[in-house]
């Protein structure tokens, strides 16, 4: 069964809005489940284009090209991605590029996966020393006006912003056993 936008929780239906509203015109991913109904919504919609990359850091030129081409795109990433995108950040500051990223974060929350954890640690601080203003929703309620607001900074001021989105809103991850 697929997922409608009738049974996406409230605040993954508020992120497409604003990326929708916002003339978004590229969405670049590694698949991931607290991105699923904003990833599932750009595909079914014929005006923009999504991007399914093979490693985060390839979407920091997607939305950097996308810039350059007159069209505004968003990276969606885990936190886990955040580590592999740190030598591509600097084309951010370089080029002066805006930038605008969802980050689902993992490694906090009762994660079950203890991988996790260090990078979910050092993500807001990896995102800060490249340069990145790092806006952090947690509420279900808040995260529309924080994501505008990140990503008005990034398209109307010229400013790179990293929204994370913390896992308490995506719910516990837990092994499956089948």
């Amino acid at each position: 069964m697929s997922e409608t936008a009738t049974t996406a929780p409230a605040w993954q239906q508020d992120i497409f809005k604003v990326l929708k509203e916002g003339d978004v015109r590229q969405i670049a991913y590694v698949p991931d489940a607290g991105h699923s109904h904003v990833i599932r919504s750009a595909i079914a919609d014929p005006d923009i284009q999504d991007i399914v990359l093979t490693t985060e850091e390839e979407g920091v030129a997607v939305v950097s090209g996308a810039w350059l081409g007159g069209q505004r795109a968003v990276l969606l990433m885990q936190s886990s991605g955040v580590g592999n995108c740190v030598n591509m950040f600097s084309l951010l500051s370089s080029a002066n590029f805006p930038f605008f990223t969802l980050v689902t974060m993992r490694g906090e929350y009762a994660d079950f996966n203890p991988w996790q954890g260090p990078m979910g640690r050092a993500t807001q601080g990896a995102l800060e020393l490249m340069g990145i203003t790092v806006l952090r929703a947690s509420d279900p309620a808040q995260v529309e006006e924080i994501v505008r607001a990140g990503f008005d900074a990034a398209f109307e001021a010229g400013d790179r912003v990293a929204v994370l989105l913390g896992q308490n809103l995506i719910g516990r991850k837990k092994w499956e056993r089948k």
